[in-house]
């Protein structure tokens, strides 16, 4: 069962992002403030839930949530800022558009920066350990996979509507095949390395 909060006497904001790994399209970045007694029984790490289920809470956490929002960061300042940046730069603008201000803040990974001078605590596997971080990735998720399938009728021949950009093998062979479109993310290593089978 997930954690309801880390600390427990403040507004606490859970935060996670989705699409870090994929070869196309912005990583997404949400931040959740739940109620201390929010629970719900399919609540974990969006990378463990159906389709269903995720689009079931995400209906749920966006109407009990005290506070949530979500931001996307584009494949150009992918591109020219890192992945890394990139991402945590939408945390922080996810936290700054909720209406509720956090008086700590709870990442899952290892990695973050300051965001004004709130106390902060990163959490290795946090979206499956505390329930806001769990939340956060429920959104990001969902809200990213939304844009890749609204994406995919641009550009159908990378069936981002199965992969979500992710580098499946079938999205390689599509970029080596087409090119790569506007929204691939030119600093990441979109063919894998040619592998050359050696007879000895």
């Amino acid at each position: 069962m997930l954690l309801p909060f880390y600390l427990e006497d403040c507004v606490e904001a859970g935060c996670d992002e989705a699409g870090r790994g994929c070869l196309a399209g912005p990583v997404v970045a949400a931040a959740v403030i739940l109620p201390k007694d929010f629970s719900h029984p399919l609540l974990k790490d969006s990378k463990k839930l159906k389709v269903a289920h995720r689009n079931q809470l995400r209906k749920i956490i966006e109407t009990e949530a005290l506070a949530f929002a979500v931001s996307f960061v584009d494949n150009h300042t992918i591109d020219h800022i890192n992945i890394l940046k990139a991402s945590i730069l939408a945390m922080h603008q996810s936290l700054d558009k909720l209406s509720l201000k956090p008086e700590h803040i709870i990442v899952d990974g290892n990695r973050f920066y300051k965001y004004k001078n709130l106390p902060h605590q990163t959490i290795v596997k946090g979206d499956d350990k505390f329930a806001s971080i769990a939340a956060a990735s429920i959104l990001a998720k969902t809200y990213r996979d939304e844009f890749m399938e609204e994406m995919h009728r641009q550009y159908p021949q990378y069936a981002w509507n199965q992969n979500m950009a992710y580098a499946t093998k079938k999205h390689r062979e599509a970029i080596e095949k087409h090119g790569p479109c506007p929204l691939h993310r030119k600093s990441f290593k979109l063919l894998a390395d040619t592998q050359l089978r050696v007879d000895l």
